[in-house]
């Protein structure tokens, strides 16, 4: 980024940036530790999880602030406009995620009711899946590297068919039976909040190539075949009421 006359609107503008990769921070070890709470049957952490989302609210919401204000004030064009509406974009994706963690964590509290089932252990391996692209995203905003945002972009494919596996192996497993059904609902929905997280992984991608470039991303998102058995996402408490 250019260097302004005014030197307090360039301080706002690293605010802006320090601000979000403060709240990536802050999402990537909400996500990991919501992981753990399943790996480790750890309910305790489970619930820490849940109750630090209001954190990520509150970032997202100073990172709207922030955006508000330069924008009442400074009126930023061209590269700067562009790094105001990537700020917008990408803190209101991290929250989404944050959002999602907390969902796993829940299920993972709900899960430790049961005794484990052996298609848990293939979760672990999709979120460190989703667990690198969200790193690998945020380096290429600090960075300003279109080409590693790209990189992440095209791993959307890489996630959806090991979320399809995943699927097919739980439903097969329930089938064979009954009595894993309720935990293993639990596991695809874990599945598929996690699934949903490289979702976002993939739009902050598309929002930086848009900042560095200055230029859309035009090419078809690559998707896994997405079975016609795909689950929605409960996103609300009252997800595991149903």
């Amino acid at each position: 980024m250019t260097e302004h006359i005014v030197k307090s609107y360039d301080e706002e503008l690293d605010r802006i940036a320090n601000t979000i990769l403060e709240l990536g921070g802050f999402i990537e070890d909400q996500l990991a530790r919501a992981i753990n709470s399943l790996v480790r049957r750890d309910s305790k952490l489970a619930d820490h999880v849940v109750a630090d989302d209001r954190k990520a609210d509150a970032m997202e919401e100073d990172i709207n602030n922030q955006v508000l204000r330069i924008l009442a004030l400074r009126q930023p064009m061209a590269v700067d406009l562009r790094l105001i509406t990537t700020a917008l974009k990408i803190s209101s994706d991290l929250e989404r995620i944050g959002d999602y963690a907390a969902n796993v964590a829940k299920r993972a509290h709900a899960l430790n009711q049961f005794d484990p089932v052996k298609p848990s252990f293939a979760v672990p391996r999709m979120a460190q899946t989703v667990q690198t692209m969200i790193k690998d995203v945020l380096d290429a905003f600090v960075e300003r590297d279109a080409e590693r945002a790209m990189l992440v972009w095209r791993r959307d494919e890489e996630v959806d068919e090991m979320y399809n596996s995943l699927l097919r192996e739980l439903l097969t497993y329930m089938m064979e039976d009954p009595r894993h059904i309720t935990p293993c609902t639990h596991l695809l929905f874990i599945a598929k909040n996690i699934e949903r997280v490289g979702d976002h992984a993939t739009n902050m991608a598309e929002t930086i190539i848009f900042l560095v470039s200055g230029k859309t991303v035009t090419e078809a998102r690559p998707k896994g075949f997405m079975d016609a058995m795909d689950l929605p996402v409960l996103d609300s408490d009252e997800a595991l009421e149903r």
